[in-house]
Order: structure tokens, then C-alpha cells, then sequence
């Protein structure tokens, strides 16, 4: 496995593509819990993620335990991780009656981010 070029010092044109560090596209999800409250977290994977939250071993957000079953109602690729935690910090600072209105808006999210 090769090291990425920018810890050898060199500049990234002299790089060759396969050691170029990959830039990860991040996701705004929304889950409903068996509660009927709604979770809003971001991932790179979210199903991942998902799995995390309803599997054991305590990978999963707090918040989660004990609400379980929980569906996947929502997830957009938004891009960076900084626009990812923007539209996560607006979408959780909603009414519950907003949140439920963006789930419904196919496109929302895509309006957030612009």
C-alpha cells in the first residue's frame, strides 16, 4: 500500500492517480424512531451507519438506545463533511412539524445546501 503523496513531501501533480487521497462524499440522514421522535446524524456510509445505530457493541448514537425499531426516512448526499454538519445543524434546529415537511419536499435538502 503506497503512501499518499502530501506526507512524502511532494506536490500532488507528480502524484499517480491510485495514491491520490479520495475525497469522501458525506450524507444527511433522518431516522424515525419506534417513539415517532426523528434523528438527524450524517455519514460517508449510511447504511454503515444505520447498522451501527441498531447494532450492539455501542457504535450507535446514544440517543438511539432503546428507541429501536428505526427507519431510514431520508438520506442526501450533500458533499463535504462542513456542508454535511450545516444542513444537520439546520434540519435539527427545525419544529417537528418542519422536519416532517422536508421529509415530504424531495427537495429540501438540496435547497439547504445552495
Amino acid at each position: 500500500m503506497g503512501v499518499a503523496c502530501y506526507d512524502r513531501g511532494m506536490p500532488d501533480s507528480v502524484a499517480p492517480e491510485s495514491e491520490t487521497p479520495a475525497i469522501a462524499l458525506w450524507s444527511v440522514y433522518v431516522l424515525r424512531c419506534k417513539d415517532g421522535t426523528l434523528y438527524t446524524g450524517i455519514a460517508t456510509d449510511v447504511e454503515r451507519r444505520l447498522a451501527e445505530h441498531r447494532g450492539p457493541g455501542g457504535r450507535g448514537a446514544k440517543y438511539l438506545r432503546g428507541r429501536q425499531p428505526l427507519e431510514l426516512v431520508m438520506s442526501r448526499v450533500v458533499g463535504a463533511r462542513e456542508i454535511a454538519l450545516r444542513v444537520e445543524h439546520r434540519i435539527k434546529r427545525l419544529a417537528r412539524a418542519e422536519k416532517e415537511a422536508l421529509l415530504r419536499d424531495e427537495g429540501a435538502v438540496e435547497r439547504m445546501v445552495a
